[in-house]
């Protein structure tokens, strides 16, 4: 499975490739930023991000794209920001019919260190270790597009397990979904520490 990653921002939009599959060692393919200069036109921005990403569509063909889930903040302006540029990666997917599948930060900070509070140095350390690399990714957006990467190929072979039962269930489905959901976060767990201690 080949899962780019992205942590969407108009500044900086972090990308990673990441190639595996759960329970196994991962390979790194890219990583990198899309960035937007702060003093131009918002549209001009959002192009510069879709020309981006449609850049490393091309050059990796990724077969899912994770992205970050927008959650609100107090910054309202950042939180807009995020969202527009989080949409344009979605549409860049959808054109081309490639999944996508979005994480929450603390999804992704779970799965890749154990912890949904863990801090942005203890991901990129992870991130480090799980990927073999020599040093972290800078900038922090770098490492946070892979972790969702990592996330995704990790979290995938449940989330379809639970989506296919989900679609047997009767009457009952919401009790069963719920059994699922404690499932499937449990094998997600389970994946992340048979990884981190690869």
């Amino acid at each position: 499975m080949r899962v780019l990653g992205v942590d969407p921002g108009l500044t900086r939009c972090g990308v990673g490739v990441v190639e595996g599959v759960a329970g196994r060692p991962l390979t790194i393919r890219g990583v990198g930023v899309v960035r937007t200069p702060a003093d131009a036109e918002l549209g001009l921005r959002l192009v510069a991000v879709e020309q981006g990403i449609e850049q490393w569509l091309d050059e990796y063909e990724p077969e899912y794209v994770a992205v970050e889930r927008v959650f609100s903040q107090h910054n309202v302006r950042t939180v807009m920001g995020t969202a527009q540029a989080s949409a344009v990666a979605m549409l860049c997917a959808a054109r081309r019919g490639i999944p996508v599948a979005l994480h929450t930060p603390s999804e992704v900070k779970a799965a890749v260190t154990g912890s949904g509070r863990a801090d942005k140095a203890q991901v990129g350390a992870m991130v480090t270790r799980l990927l073999r690399l020599s040093a972290p990714p800078k900038p922090a957006d770098a490492a946070d597009a892979l972790a969702l990467a990592i996330c995704h190929i990790w979290r995938a072979p449940a989330q379809n397990r639970l989506q296919q039962a989900a679609a047997a269930i009767g009457p009952d489905r919401a009790v069963a979904q719920n059994r699922l959901q404690q499932a499937a976060a449990a094998h997600a767990s389970h994946q992340a520490s048979k990884g981190r201690t690869a």
